[in-house]
């Protein structure tokens, strides 16, 4: 068997062997299933390093759980920032301060001749619209970056091109 064969066959070990490591450091918490051990601080010393959830388990997961959190953050930035767009700003209007345009399920965005609705702050309007869709525009961008580097990550980890061992002088 090649060094790469093996090398796929240990990488595919990895996400089993870091899932069954923080499994099993949970357990150790709990003997016999009872959990009045870890509450009354009745355990070995050494189940409170968290070995097996944070160095042999999380760790090694740690740069698809970053991308895959990347994702999630972007894309609230995405969602929340697209909400924005379509609600509207907080403007004074002839009736007070309000969402002018909150009903409008986002109409207003092309139809510019009522943006004058908005007294204060001058140029709210045009604000809000440049501003929200740039936000969208970044967020939409980290998201797919953050999709594709996930991907690539676990590729790597389960085609075997993951490297365990840091090779001096490669970067």
């Amino acid at each position: 068997m090649g060094s790469r064969q093996c090398g796929g066959c240990l990488s595919c070990l990895l996400i089993p062997l870091a899932l069954w490591s923080i499994i099993v450091n949970i357990l150790l918490y709990f003997p016999n299933g009872q959990t009045s051990y870890a509450s009354s601080n009745k355990l070995t010393n050494y189940v409170w390093y968290f070995e097996g959830i944070c160095f042999s388990g999380v760790m090694t997961l740690l740069s698809i759980i970053f991308s895959a959190l990347g994702v999630a953050f972007s894309g609230y930035c995405l969602v929340i920032s697209a909400l924005g767009l379509v609600q509207g700003p907080y403007c004074r209007t002839l009736d007070g301060w309000e969402y002018a345009f909150e009903g409008t399920g986002g109409r207003f965005l092309t139809d510019s001749s009522i943006w004058i609705q908005c007294l204060e702050p001058t140029h709210v309007v045009e604000w809000n619209i440049i501003l929200f869709s740039i936000l969208i525009t970044l967020s939409g961008l980290q998201v797919i970056i953050c999709l594709m580097r996930a991907g690539m990550q676990l590729s790597k980890i389960l085609c075997g091109t993951y490297s365990v061992i840091i090779q001096p002088g490669i970067i």
